[in-house]
């Protein structure tokens, strides 16, 4: 692990007192674990008698804020492929026998477009779902190796202290 001091901890996370931590950058700090000596982040750790509280405030936040991004983007795929079925309708009821071939050729080539715009907005959409569970995960990911990395090294010290005497 790494030998960084809480006074170099504080400096990398711009704050003069743990007790000023903000939820922000709790995460950052969180992200650092693992490249902190145990000894030390346990040090850190300690002095926030609140963390596990923030973590299920933060891990809670991140649900619901990942929650409201999936509303609101199934909100705006259906009404993006409702009003492609507007115009679709639109365009298949110009579609009439005594249509001229050019006339009928145009409004074909702009059903073939509608589809493609369609199936853009869904691989853009997959995209976007997956950013967003990745962004999600992360978030708690680093949240859980903070806990584990605080619960590990009071593990592997108390095993030292218990094995010292």
């Amino acid at each position: 692990m790494g030998s960084k001091s809480e006074a170099e901890i504080k400096r990398t996370l711009g704050i003069d007192s743990w007790r000023n931590l903000s939820k922000d950058k709790m995460l950052r700090f969180a992200a650092m674990m693992p490249d902190l000596d145990t000894e030390v982040a346990i040090k850190i750790i300690e002095q926030f008698p609140m963390f596990k509280e923030f973590a299920t405030e933060t891990l809670s936040a991140l649900e619901r804020t990942h929650s409201s991004a999936l509303i609101a983007n199934k909100h705006s795929q259906d009404a993006f492929h409702e009003a492609c079925r507007e115009i679709r309708e639109i365009l298949k009821g110009q579609l009439t026998p005594d249509l001229p071939f050019e006339d009928r050729k145009y409004i074909i080539d702009k059903l073939m477009e509608l589809s493609r715009m369609e199936s853009e907005k869904d691989s853009e959409n997959k995209k976007f779902l997956s950013e967003n569970f990745k962004m999600a995960a992360l978030g708690a990911t680093a949240l859980l190796a903070a806990g584990v990395a605080v619960l590990g090294g009071k593990a592997a010290l108390d095993n030292r202290s218990g094995s010292d005497s």
